[in-house]
């Protein structure tokens, strides 16, 4: 199954007898609040005009649970999860399309989700509501309830205790900017640098100018020189389980399956008990 859908294909399947249930997911990592200025409203910019048939979902409420110890956004309940899953029409046996403000960072998190809990059939669109060439709606849409029930795989998943022997046993990407690995800035979270034996893999080098991913054979060729290769487990973090899902998705595009730390550096960085690397060396 392929992880990501273009804006032509989209719009084709948007206009067949079996439309994709269509989520609009659009998030910005903002420290504008703490400065005095208004966040990021992704409602507000749903209501202003998405994709037709699309339904918002918030990822800080929908996608994730409250921050605390293991995070700025933990694992959503997945009860929760379900509900607000089947509130947005999605079954399991209907096509979901995710799409966002065109980072692609806060639909990979959705694709994410969908895809551990057991969902079949999730793709991004490949440069989110920018490469959408259609019309825009304004009316919210309400669609029938789905029948979608979580149903986490065994796989895929890393607390801080798998992401440490992934990064001495395979391959741990570090999908933040490269200053934030290195340790030499830390806008977020308690101390900056990596967890010890994480390799540098900016989440931005994905992508072209256009946000839309590089064709998969070139992130082969970029994963491949960061080290990961068919014989060892890959696994991605970043500050919150939010761009690293955006890494385990370009691996995906290049056929490379790869497991995500969810609690991330916020929740590592957290606990002054566990080792941190600082500088460009991963060690």
């Amino acid at each position: 199954m392929r992880a990501i859908i273009t804006a032509t294909e989209l719009a084709h399947d948007l206009a067949g007898q079996a439309p994709p249930v269509l989520l609009d997911v659009r998030w910005q990592l903002s420290t504008a609040k703490a400065a005095g200025a208004p966040a990021f409203d992704g409602r507000a910019e749903y209501a202003a005009g998405h994709i037709p048939g699309a339904v918002f979902v918030d990822l800080d409420r929908e996608l994730a649970s409250a921050a605390g110890e293991h995070g700025r956004h933990p694992l959503p309940d997945l009860a929760e999860f379900g509900a607000a899953m089947r509130r947005a029409g999605v079954s399991a046996a209907r096509p979901v399309v995710v799409y966002d403000g065109g980072q692609g960072w806060a639909a990979a998190r959705a694709w994410w989700l969908l895809r551990w809990t057991g969902h079949p059939d999730v793709r991004v669109l490949d440069g989110g509501l920018p490469s959408w060439r259609g019309e825009l709606s304004t009316q919210a849409h309400a669609p029938a309830e789905g029948d979608f029930e979580p149903a986490p795989g065994a796989a895929g998943l890393l607390d801080a205790d798998g992401a440490a022997a992934l990064a001495r046993s395979g391959v741990l990407l570090d999908a933040r900017a490269g200053e934030r690995y290195r340790g030499e800035v830390e806008p977020i979270d308690r101390v900056g640098g990596h967890i010890p034996g994480a390799v540098s893999a900016p989440t931005t080098e994905n992508v072209g100018p256009d946000g839309r991913f590089l064709p998969a054979a070139d992130l082969r060729d970029r994963f491949k020189a960061l080290g990961v290769s068919e014989e060892a487990p890959v696994g991605v973090y970043c500050g919150s389980g939010v761009s690293g899902a955006h890494e385990v998705l370009a691996l995906a595009v290049a056929g490379i399956p790869a497991a995500l730390y969810v609690g991330s550096w916020s929740e590592w960085s957290a606990d002054p008990s566990r080792p941190v690397a600082v500088g460009p060396d991963p060690q």
